[in-house]
């Protein structure tokens, strides 16, 4: 006989069964207003499919296994051949395959192609953001490629393909290939140029052979690689395959996984190169102009992560607290989980409408909107990925006690919430490229300033905040030592012309009020109490 003391009473029921997508009012509203009118019915129901399954608790319970059973480095078979594979439980390979056939791989030749894509991978990364690495790389490898027309012409089809083909065999037998990346040297870091892995020419035109190694190497089982080596020209970008031509394993030493804090789902390696053939893209000695477009859309790809992360967050802590009971009433209608719960909502949602601004400069791919993308890209990547650690760890905390319990699904996203910060760049690389923006390219500021002057006269907090950074830019002795204050300053600036043209007048006014007016302490939840922040909670409630 049960005794009483096993009744359950006031648990939350798990958020599940629900339109990832069109309950996040935030994302919704930015799509719909970058997108031309003919296709918003195409769009909008193919991001609502996609965020009905991943919503699902089928999809959801995809994720979780994924985390949990981290893959597995095979160096050798069971009769002693080099064999250099890693194992992936079923479930990645089924999130993997629902996110190319979602089409988070085939931004580039589609009708708001990036815009579209910038969505879903949003809404995917909330599932597992595990596996968001090699859709990444292989979306942001295409123009790297198209510096050889050759080249694009052979693997861009495959990049762009919505067939997800895990088999390990010559790109040109599969439907759809992925692709991976490798930079990083033991003794470089992000300092590329001293890198020492080299490639010695052949025979044949454009091939070389490589020597030497890569300290990450994310995704280890794709069908090709960008890597970065010292030709005799200098500093070079090379296409290295999987598997050669003629079905043989290129030499692709993996030397052992990564043990990482978080991202435990997505296999990131150290792997050596010896005799390892290789192709070279673009020209010798100019790799990093090369590869820059790759890094530029993989940053972007670390703000939509991060705010994917905080969105999912956010989310979990508002469902949360409209259903749990304290002190007599929903610990939602509470005044200070008020306030916290506002704060956490609006940093999400200044990060989803700069994301996907971003994303739709990418398509329109004007001048003016190529200058933006210079200066916005780090400004965003350094600012938004430094917000999601904080964000997560104070959603986690809206929880109490069950959001440090690993069933409830927030301390995988504590985990995952410093990584976009770390990839493509650290904050100092960010704050430096913003910089070399400044200095060396002033179209980039001219079409910031044009972009966050479309909202001055609309709120005394926003006005003096840009001239306050007017001021800023107006002196830069010693700028490198305050380049963070600068960046930060630049991406809140953005962030609340963005808001104030577009989100609903409670939603600015609690931005400019505790982000650009200095009405709010240091930690969330210390926003103004005279501020309308139950309609702000009530937008970021996770409700289709």
């Amino acid at each position: 006989m049960a005794g009483s003391t096993h009744t359950v009473t006031n648990q939350v029921p798990p958020l599940v069964g629900y339109d990832v997508f069109s309950a996040d009012r935030a994302l919704a509203a930015a799509v719909e207003r970058h997108l031309e009118p003919d296709l918003r019915e195409e769009v909008l129901g193919e991001l609502a499919a996609l965020g009905r399954a991943s919503g699902s608790a089928q999809v959801q319970e995809w994720g979780r296994l994924a985390n949990e059973n981290p893959p597995r480095l095979l160096t050798h078979d069971r009769y002693g051949n080099r064999v250099d594979e890693v194992e992936f439980h079923p479930s990645w390979h089924r999130l993997l395959g629902k996110g190319v056939s979602a089409g988070l791989t085939a931004a580039w030749d589609r009708p708001a192609g990036h815009l579209r894509r910038a969505a879903a991978f949003l809404v995917w990364t909330q599932v597992e953001a595990g596996n968001g690495c090699p859709l990444s790389m292989t979306h942001a490898a295409v123009p790297a490629l198209r510096t050889d027309p050759d080249l694009a012409a052979e693997w861009e089809p495959r990049l762009t393909s919505m067939v997800y083909d895990r088999e390990l065999r010559p790109a040109h037998l599969k439907a759809g290939a992925l692709f991976g990346m490798g930079m990083t040297e033991k003794q470089g870091g992000s300092d590329v140029r001293a890198n020492t892995t080299a490639a010695r020419p052949l025979a044949e035109d454009g091939t070389y052979e490589l020597t030497g190694h890569k300290w990450f190497c994310s995704a280890p089982m794709s069908d090709g690689f960008l890597v970065l080596a010292q030709a005799p020209g200098g500093l070079t970008c090379f296409l290295v395959p999987r598997v050669l031509g003629d079905g043989t394993r290129n030499v692709f030493r993996i030397q052992r996984l990564k043990d990482k804090l978080g991202n435990r789902s997505n296999a990131s390696s150290e792997v050596e190169f010896e005799g390892t053939w290789a192709r070279r893209v673009g020209e010798e000695g100019r790799g990093v102009r090369t590869i820059i477009e790759m890094v530029a859309a993989t940053r972007l790809d670390c703000v939509l992560g991060s705010a994917g992360l905080m969105r999912q967050a956010v989310a979990q802590a508002v469902h949360h607290c409209t259903y749990r009971e304290v002190f007599g009433g929903k610990l939602v209608d509470k005044p200070l989980m008020r306030n916290v719960l506002a704060d956490l909502a609006l940093e999400s949602e200044a990060a989803t409408t700069l994301a996907l601004r971003l994303a739709a400069a990418y398509d329109d791919g004007g001048e003016q909107e190529r200058a933006l993308l210079r200066i916005a890209v780090p400004a965003a990547k350094y600012w938004v990925t430094k917000r999601c650690p904080p964000v997560a760890v104070e959603a986690a905390e809206c929880l109490g006690g069950n959001g440090y319990v690993e069933e409830s699904g927030m301390p995988r996203l504590v985990r995952e919430s410093p990584l976009n910060s770390v990839w493509e760049g650290a904050g100092n690389v960010q704050a430096l490229d913003v910089l070399r923006a400044l200095q060396r390219e002033p179209g980039a500021l001219d079409a910031y300033l044009r972009e966050v002057g479309q909202a001055r006269g609309a709120d005394h907090r926003l006005d003096a905040a840009i001239k306050n950074l007017l001021t800023e830019l107006a002196d830069l002795e010693g700028v490198e030592g305050r380049a963070r204050r600068l960046t930060e300053r630049l991406a809140l600036v953005l962030q609340g012309s963005l808001l104030v043209r577009f989100a609903p007048p409670q939603v600015a006014d609690a931005f400019c009020a505790g982000r650009l007016g200095g009405d709010a302490g240091a930690a969330f939840g210390t926003l103004p109490h005279t501020l309308d922040l139950a309609s702000v909670v009530e937008r970021a409630r996770p409700v289709s």
